[in-house]
């Protein structure tokens, strides 16, 4: 498994687009005792780490406060500098349903986009993306 590792982070590390922060408003008033979107990092997936996405009462010590699109968003200090220049999407086509990360520090990415790989020595937001490792994986 694929280690985090403490890295710099320029703030905010990401932005929601419209379409993104439509849906996350719609989804947070069903959830009464939420207020915050939290984005995070994990080792896991095929390709070394994991995006999680879910709903939190607000921030924790040491997050990374912040609001795009009119989201409350908080990111963790060992997952912001992965995230650093993230887009994330909404996507609604007749091939694809649910939310699209647009990592610009993954170096490789698996076909699913759930699970990418970042360079050991580069500084992130410095490793170009690529895409698609072809593994048909079932995210």
């Amino acid at each position: 498994m694929t280690e985090i590792q403490e890295r710099p982070v320029t703030l905010p590390p990401l932005s929601l687009t419209e379409s993104a922060a439509a849906k996350i408003k719609q989804l947070l008033e069903g959830e009464p005792d939420v207020g915050v979107l939290r984005i995070a990092i994990e080792g896991g997936g095929c390709s070394g780490f994991q995006y999680g996405l879910g709903f939190d009462r607000g921030a924790q010590e040491g997050d990374h406060e912040f609001e795009s699109e009119g989201v409350k968003v908080v990111v963790d200090p060992f997952s912001a500098p992965y995230l650093s220049g993230c887009r994330v999407d909404y996507l609604e086509t007749i091939q694809e349903s649910g939310f699209k990360i647009d990592n610009p520090n993954a170096v490789a990415s698996c076909g699913c986009g759930h699970s990418f790989t970042v360079a050991d020595d580069a500084d992130p937001g410095d490793a170009p993306a690529a895409s698609g490792c072809g593994s048909g994986c079932s995210h």
